[in-house]
């Protein structure tokens, strides 16, 4: 079982080349990977969002690209003559406003101005940078799964734990359910008899009951729910359970409302309202399951 939340971060040192890649995760009902990386890496991005689809199915995803290039290399630089035609025109200006302005332009002085002199970016990412990238960003994914598992198991014990409580519950909704109909019997034939001076119709007696035990029969209900408490244990020995159990527990829910609105005993209703308090217990820690 797995969480949609976790942190993984992976380091390649290689040749000069340093390369961090981190990535986490949070609850989303959909997958939903945001890629944020240096401008070199722009056309591996599909490759970066393939890589963890991989890896993951659900959940809000960010990967945080970083590196370092200490490699001894030539930078290309460019000059933009528009730039410093601007310079210069406005150097043009001064002198003639101020003609007593000493002039001391050089071609140092214009080197150093902002923006006249750029290094050009290169076209993207070499055979090593994408080699470490990868090798990286798998060892996150890797570390990023391992947290998710932990937190998985955690919460797979809380389920377990809970769905056991649905499960006792039903046992004793189950054991009491039979009893209804025969205190309903009874209190009729007490309040008939009491109406009729002792001459109650044992025929009419039966009749109303039998229609009141029909019409609160809860033995669908109660055999549907111990079956959704074995799917639900084996559903969870997966690793993406989040959607299945998702549904699973709408059923729950189901069966559970379905057994308050039948029933005209106040212990089956207090079992039933406790039921639908831990149901909601578990529809609310399955919203952390990828």
């Amino acid at each position: 079982m797995l969480s949609m939340t976790g942190y993984g971060k992976g380091i390649c040192k290689k040749d000069g080349v340093e390369l961090t890649a981190e990535v986490r995760s949070v609850n989303n009902r959909f997958l939903d990977i945001a890629v944020k990386s240096p401008r070199v890496f722009l056309s591996l991005e599909e490759k970066i969002r393939a890589a963890v689809r991989g890896a993951v199915s659900r959940g809000h995803v960010d990967v945080f690209i970083g590196y370092t290039d200490q490699r001894e290399k030539e930078k290309r630089m460019s000059v933009d003559l528009n730039v410093a035609r601007g310079y210069y025109r406005a150097a043009e200006a001064l002198r003639t406003a101020f003609p007593d302005l000493k002039d001391d332009v050089s071609l140092s002085f214009y080197l150093r101005l902002p923006d006249v002199v750029r290094a050009e970016e290169g076209g993207g990412a070499d055979a090593l940078l994408e080699e470490a990238l990868f090798a990286a960003l798998d060892e996150a994914l890797r570390g990023h799964k391992e947290m998710r598992l932990a937190e998985g198991e955690r919460l797979k014990k809380d389920l377990l734990a809970r769905v056991e409580v649905i499960a006792s519950l039903t046992q004793k909704i189950a054991v009491r359910a039979p009893l209804v109909a025969q205190e309903y019997r009874k209190k009729l034939t007490d309040r008939i008899g009491e109406y009729l001076e002792g001459k109650a119709d044992e025929t009419r007696i039966l009749t109303e009951a039998a229609v009141f035990a029909d019409k609160c029969n809860i033995d669908e209900e109660l055999t549907r729910l111990t079956s959704h408490v074995k799917a639900f244990r084996e559903i969870c020995e997966n690793e993406q359970v989040g959607r299945k159990l998702d549904f699973l527990v709408q059923e729950f829910n189901r069966e559970c409302n379905t057994v308050c609105s039948k029933s005209n005993d106040q212990i089956v209703t207090a079992l039933a309202l406790d039921m639908k308090n831990e149901i909601e217990k578990v529809r609310e820690q399955i919203q952390n399951l990828e």
